[in-house]
C-alpha cells in the first residue's frame, strides 16, 4: 500500500521477511543505507538464527515504534527433544537427556500447562543486563547467571507436526502466539523439563508481529531490487505510519487544527472525539497521520507525537 506522507522523506513501515543469518541490527543498517536515512528502527529483535516478520520503521514512523513494542507475537518453533543446550537453542553446547524421550501425547498434555499468564526464566545467554553487564557476556565468561523470572502470557500453543523418525530425538513443530518479551528458547527448554526429558529450540520463524503477518512481509532481495534506482523505489512498499494503531480512535482535523497541532498546541476538534481512550490518532484532511495525542480534558486533545511540521501545512 503506497503512503503519501505529510512532508518530504521516506516515512512509513517496511515489513521485512528477515532471513536466517543477519541480526535485526544488520537489517536496520541495510535499510538505513538503502533508504538514505538515519531515522530507522525496528519493532522487536529477532535472533540471527531466526527468520520472519520484522517491522522496520522509517522517518517519522520511528516516533510510533514505542506503541508497537508491547504487541503480541506469533512464532512457528521447531522444538528438538532428547537433549539440552547451554543457549537453549541449536547454537549452544549440547548435552543428551538422561531420561527417555517423550511421545506426542505427553507433549500435547504438557502444552496446556503453559497457556495463559506464566512466569518464565530467560535464557542465560540473553541480552538482559545484570548489574550493568549483559547476561550472555557473563555466561560466555563462564560465570553463573541467575536471571529473575518474568511474567509473560502464552495465548495459543499447539503442535502442527511431529517427527519421531528418530525415537530418541523426536521433533515437534509448534505454533505459538504470545506476549512481547516471551523467550521461545525458554519455552522449548521448559517444555523439555515438563515432560521429564530435555529440549532445545532447533529453528524459529516469526509469523506475526502485532498487526503485521507473513503475507505483509517482503523478502530482503525484493527490498534491494526496489531501491536499486534510488530510495524512492521503496515508497510503494511502505505501510502507513498509523497502521496497527487501530486501538487509538481516529479524530479528523481541519486544516487549521492541523496547523495548530504542528505548533504543539492543544486542539478542540470540531469533529469531536470519544473520551476515555489511551491515545488518539489525529488525521489531516489528506488522510495522513498528523499526530498522536492524549486527552487533555474539557474537550481538548494534547499532541504527544507530532508528525507534521508547520512548514508543510502553511
Amino acid at each position: 500500500m503506497a503512503h503519501a506522507s505529510l512532508g518530504p522523506g521516506l516515512d512509513g513501515i517496511l515489513v521485512i521477511d528477515k532471513p536466517i543469518g543477519p541480526t535485526s541490527h544488520d537489517i536496520v543498517a541495510l535499510v538505513r543505507r538503502l533508504a538514505a536515512t538515519k531515522r530507522v528502527g525496528h519493532g522487536g529483535t529477532l535472533d540471527p538464527f531466526a527468520s520472519g516478520v520484522l517491522p522496520v520503521f522509517l522517518g517519522k514512523a520511528t516516533r510510533v515504534v514505542e506503541f508497537h513494542l508491547a504487541d503480541d507475537k506469533g512464532y512457528r518453533a521447531t522444538v528438538c527433544f532428547g537433549a539440552s543446550t547451554t543457549t537453549d537453542d541449536l547454537e549452544g553446547e549440547m548435552t543428551p537427556s538422561e531420561g527417555p524421550a517423550p511421545d506426542r501425547s505427553a507433549v500435547e498434555d504438557a502444552l496446556a500447562g503453559f497457556l495463559g499468564p506464566i512466569l518464565q526464566r530467560p535464557p542465560a545467554y540473553s541480552a538482559i543486563k545484570v548489574a550493568g553487564r549483559r547476561a550472555y557476556a557473563m555466561a560466555r565468561a563462564g560465570e553463573t547467571v541467575e536471571l529473575a523470572e518474568r511474567a509473560v502470557t502464552i495465548h495459543a500453543l499447539e503442535i502442527v507436526s511431529w517427527d519421531d523418525a528418530d525415537p530418541a530425538r523426536p521433533i515437534a513443530i509448534l505454533d505459538v502466539r504470545c506476549s512481547a518479551g516471551t523467550y521461545i528458547r525458554a519455552l522449548a527448554r521448559d517444555l523439555g523439563e515438563r515432560v521429564r526429558s530435555a529440549a532445545y529450540l532447533g529453528a524459529l520463524r516469526r509469523t506475526a508481529a502485532g498487526p503485521f503477518g507473513e503475507p505483509d512481509a517482503i523478502p530482503l532481495e525484493d527490498v534491494r531490487a526496489a531501491s536499486a534506482d534510488g530510495p524512492e523505489g521503496l515508497v510503494p512498499l511502505l505501510r502507513p505510519l498509523d497502521e496497527g494503531l487501530g486501538r487509538f480512535p481516529s479524530v479528523a482535523l481541519t486544516t487549521a487544527e492541523v496547523a495548530a497541532v504542528a505548533r504543539g498546541q492543544f486542539v478542540r476538534p470540531a469533529a469531536g472525539f470519544p473520551v476515555g481512550a489511551e491515545r488518539y490518532r489525529l488525521v489531516a484532511p489528506s488522510g495522513a497521520l498528523a499526530a498522536i495525542a492524549t486527552d487533555a480534558g474539557t474537550g481538548r486533545l494534547a499532541p504527544d507525537k507530532v508528525l507534521v511540521s508547520a512548514e508543510t501545512v502553511a
